[in-house]
């Protein structure tokens, strides 16, 4: 809506500015410039609430994955959701956003020998394996793979983007991997 208004008023700027300066009016090149003012402002205004809606959507995106992951974490045994530790975790869908941001990260995560995931400290997965630490880069480099269960991509890329925006609460993005 709002950009509608400003093509408008900047279609209008030119239309003043094209008869102010063919000298039909001169006054109103100046309307034009005044028009074109207040097109600014709206676009600037526009641009505000796109991206204040552009931040909540994806609040609400986390917010709703970390739900979703803290039920499956926290259901009982056997129930539907309850991670298996006797079969290997799935690959986790990172998405194309998050692994920008992961990919800059240095954190370290846990591997395990013969397993091609890599997990948070706190995975439900790892239980009371034996893991080994190593930083998110080499372990990419090497094959691993993040891990459904714990999240690690998703998880990490929403506190780096909490840290970027200056939440208070969040920790620093070289402790985050131990969720």
């Amino acid at each position: 809506m709002l950009l509608l208004l400003a093509l408008l008023l900047i279609v209008l700027a030119m239309a003043a500015l094209i008869v102010g300066v063919l000298g039909v009016l001169p006054m109103l090149a100046w309307v034009s410039v005044g028009v074109s003012g207040v097109a600014a402002v709206v676009l600037v205004l526009e641009a505000r609430r796109h991206r204040r809606a552009t931040r909540q959507a994806e609040e609400a995106a986390v917010a709703g994955a970390d739900a979703r992951l803290a039920a499956e974490l926290d259901a009982e045994p056997g129930e539907p959701g309850t991670p298996d530790r006797s079969a290997e975790p799935a690959e986790e869908d990172t998405d194309a956003a998050d692994l920008l941001v992961v990919s800059e990260l240095d954190v370290e995560v846990r591997v395990l020998d013969e397993h091609p995931r890599y997990h948070l400290v706190r995975c439900s997965w790892l239980g009371d394996r034996t893991s080994l630490p190593l930083p998110l880069r080499e372990a990419r480099e090497l094959g691993f793979t993040p891990c459904a269960v714990c999240a690690p991509d998703r998880r990490l890329a929403a506190r780096e983007r909490e840290q970027r925006r200056g939440t208070p609460d969040s920790p620093p993005a070289d402790e985050s991997a131990t969720d």
